[in-house]
C-alpha cells in the first residue's frame, strides 16, 4: 500500500494528523535511476515525523501517512503542478514558484537544489506515479475529511512537516521552534489555530504564524473554514529532534517525543469550537 492508515478504536471528534513527507520506502526502479546517494535523496523527508504521531489513534484521531518519499512525488503538491524541466512533453505554461524551484509533484532537485535526475522523464512515467502514489493519499484524505464531516459534523486536519534548520537563518532575532500556517486564516477559523498553538505553546516551544510557511496544495485544497473543515499545516524544526547530517534520531528523542505526544493528546479530541474536551463521541 502507498499509504498507512490508522484509524482509533473510537474517533473522538473528526480529527486528522497528516504526515504526507515522512515516507522513506525507495524502491529498487527509483534508485537505479538517480546517482544520489542515500542521505542526500532523505535528505528532503519529513523524517520522523511519523513516530511523532503515531500514538494519536490511542487519544481517538486518525493517522494518514505517506510510503513512498517525496523526491519520487510530492503529496503536497496538486497534481498539474508539473515541471517542463522534469517532464517531457510537458507545456511551458506559466508556474508557480514552488513548481519553478523545482519543487513540484515531480520534484527535480532535493533540499540545496541538488538535482534528482540526470535527465527528464517522459509524461507516462509522470503520470504513473501520480496515479499509484499521490492518488491513493488524496483519495483516503478526502474520504476521511467526508466521513468526519458526516459523523461529526466537523473535519480538523493537522498537516505535520519538519522544516530544515536553515529554512530559518534568514530569520532576525530569536527563532521559533515550529511554523502553524493557516494560509492568514484561509484553511482554518482562528480558533482552530489558536488552540493548535496553545497547546504547543504550553510545551514551552516558540510558535511562529505563517512566515516563512503559510501551507502549501494540501491547506488550498482541503481547508473549507466556512464548511467547518479546517486545515493547519505545522513545520518542526529538524534540528530538534533529529541530527540532520545523519538523519538518525537525537539521543534526546524520547524526550522530545513525548511532549509532543502531549500536544497531540490534547488536539486529537479538539471540536470545531476549539475547546479539546476529554469526552468520547459516541460511535
Amino acid at each position: 500500500m502507498p499509504v498507512f492508515l490508522t484509524r482509533p478504536k473510537h474517533w473522538a471528534s473528526g480529527v486528522i494528523f497528516g504526515s504526507p513527507h515522512s515516507g522513506n520506502h525507495y524502491p529498487d526502479w527509483f534508485l537505479a535511476e538517480t546517482s544520489l546517494p542515500m542521505p542526500v535523496l532523505r535528505s528532503s523527508e519529513d523524517a520522523f515525523v511519523d513516530r511523532l504521531i503515531a500514538s494519536a489513534p490511542d487519544f481517538g484521531a486518525v493517522t494518514l501517512c505517506a510510503r513512498l518519499p517525496r523526491c519520487i512525488v510530492d503529496l503536497n503538491r496538486g497534481p498539474d503542478e508539473i515541471d517542463p524541466l522534469v517532464v517531457r512533453g510537458v507545456p511551458r505554461h506559466p508556474l508557480n514558484q514552488r513548481t519553478l524551484a523545482g519543487l513540484g509533484v515531480i520534484p527535480r532537485v532535493v533540499s540545496q537544489g541538488r538535482q534528482i535526475l540526470d535527465r527528464p522523464i517522459e509524461r507516462a512515467e509522470a503520470e504513473r506515479r501520480i496515479g499509484a502514489y499521490w492518488r491513493p493519499y488524496h483519495d483516503a484524505l478526502a474520504g476521511l475529511i467526508a466521513e468526519a464531516k458526516a459523523r461529526f459534523g466537523q473535519a480538523i486536519l493537522i498537516d505535520m512537516h519538519s522544516m530544515p534548520r536553515e529554512a530559518l537563518s534568514h530569520l532576525h532575532g530569536q527563532r521559533p521552534d515550529m511554523v502553524l500556517g493557516n494560509r492568514h486564516g484561509l484553511s482554518a477559523a482562528a480558533r482552530i489555530t489558536d488552540a493548535v498553538a496553545d497547546a504547543i505553546e504550553a510545551e514551552g516551544w516558540r510558535l511562529r504564524r505563517n512566515s516563512p510557511f503559510s501551507g502549501a496544495f494540501i491547506t488550498q485544497a482541503y481547508g473549507r473554514p466556512g464548511q467547518n473543515i479546517h486545515v493547519v499545516q505545522l513545520e518542526i524544526d529538524r534540528s530538534l529532534y533529529m541530527d540532520e547530517g545523519s538523519i538518525e534520531p537525537r539521543p534526546d528523542f524520547a524526550e522530545f517525543a513525548q511532549r509532543m505526544q502531549r500536544v497531540v493528546r490534547k488536539l486529537s479530541r479538539l471540536e470545531a469550537d476549539g475547546a479539546a474536551g476529554d469526552r468520547i463521541a459516541a460511535e
